[in-house]
């Protein structure tokens, strides 16, 4: 049976980290303006991201909105109100919602190995999570090793931005503060399992 399109994986994070200080500043502007296509124009029209060519920015820009898209009025209020952390975290959220191979990989890999004590994620870790998810998606399997290579390393950074994981690539437990917990409680609740988190703990972080 072939697969159906919406069923396969989005690869599309090749470029950039966490956009944490684009992703405030659009995060702002829609909060004013209410349009996604006014946020874009005035971003590209004002070079806000100080890219340094037109394609990069379109990239960026691009790449940014898409992950802000997945998140609601009330979380876009909270991500640019939140301290530095709490900021990671949500844009954390933000890009798991927006590719299911990254929430996935918090989950079976991240979290999996905090929850079981193991201190660390490698490469070889992403690897075998890649080789795993190819005999489910096979559009994995057209990817090539450069390509594969780049995911790797960017979705490391984004973690490492997100302060979920060390230079040395030791997993950081993460401490999402009441407000997170029940902002994230009120939807599908098992993404709180984003996070290297125990499940007992985050019962003691809510209301």
């Amino acid at each position: 049976m072939k697969r159906k399109k919406n069923n396969s994986y989005v690869m599309s994070f090749t470029t950039g980290g966490l956009f944490r200080r684009g992703s405030l500043e659009a995060a702002s502007l829609f909060l004013q303006k209410r349009s996604w296509d006014a946020v874009r124009k005035e971003i590209m029209d004002k070079n806000l991201l100080q890219a340094r060519t037109v394609s990069t920015l379109h990239r960026e820009c691009r790449e940014i909105v898409s992950r802000l898209q997945t998140l609601n009025d009330e979380e876009l209020r909270f991500l640019v109100e939140a301290d530095n952390r709490e900021q990671g975290y949500m844009l954390w959220i933000a890009a798991c919602r927006r590719y299911t191979f990254i929430g996935e990989f918090a989950v079976e890999v991240l979290r999996e190995r905090y929850i079981t004590l193991k201190v660390d994620v490698s490469k070889e870790e992403f690897d075998a999570f890649f080789n795993a998810k190819s005999e489910v998606h096979p559009e994995l399997f057209e990817i090539s090793p450069t390509t594969r290579s780049k995911l790797r390393q960017v979705l490391f950074k984004i973690l490492r931005e997100s302060e979920l994981l060390t230079s040395d690539n030791t997993i950081i437990a993460a401490m999402p503060g009441a407000k997170l917990t029940n902002l994230l409680s009120r939807g599908k609740g098992r993404e709180l399992f984003f996070f290297p988190v125990f499940e007992s703990d985050l019962k003691g972080m809510t209301h």
